[in-house]
């Protein structure tokens, strides 16, 4: 009995995490702040099912693959998908004129739906 019980725990552990799929940025807002930094509103949709499997931080990619800035997410949005967090301060170098933003989740890490934003 007890065999049953572990396989039925395992397979719906698995099953609940593999739902969840992978983080998607669905939509991204760029300003250019004072002295030429940038502030990113960035929208992401995966979903969480809690601690185990969420969405944990969005990324600001150079064209060339760099990365120039992460806002890490401190815990799950069961509840509220998607979400949109913010991240100010951000130094973009002189002649890039477009980035890409990219979610990871805890499970899937990257894969999911990414946006090129012009900084030009």
């Amino acid at each position: 009995m007890k065999r049953i019980n572990m396989i039925a725990f395992f397979a719906i552990f698995f099953s609940t995490a593999a739902i969840a799929g992978e983080a998607d940025v669905t939509s991204v807002e760029a300003f250019k702040e004072y002295k030429g930094l940038w502030r990113f509103n960035v929208t992401v949709r995966h979903d969480d099912t809690g601690w185990d499997h969420y969405a944990d931080r969005w990324e600001i990619l150079s064209e060339n693959g760099d990365i120039l800035a992460t806002r890490v997410l401190h815990h799950p949005h069961e509840n509220e998908q998607p979400f949109t967090r913010s991240l100010s301060g951000v130094e973009i170098p002189a002649g890039i004129k477009s980035v890409v933003v990219r979610a990871h989740d805890s499970v899937d890490g990257y894969g999911g739906r990414t946006e090129i934003v012009s900084v030009d």
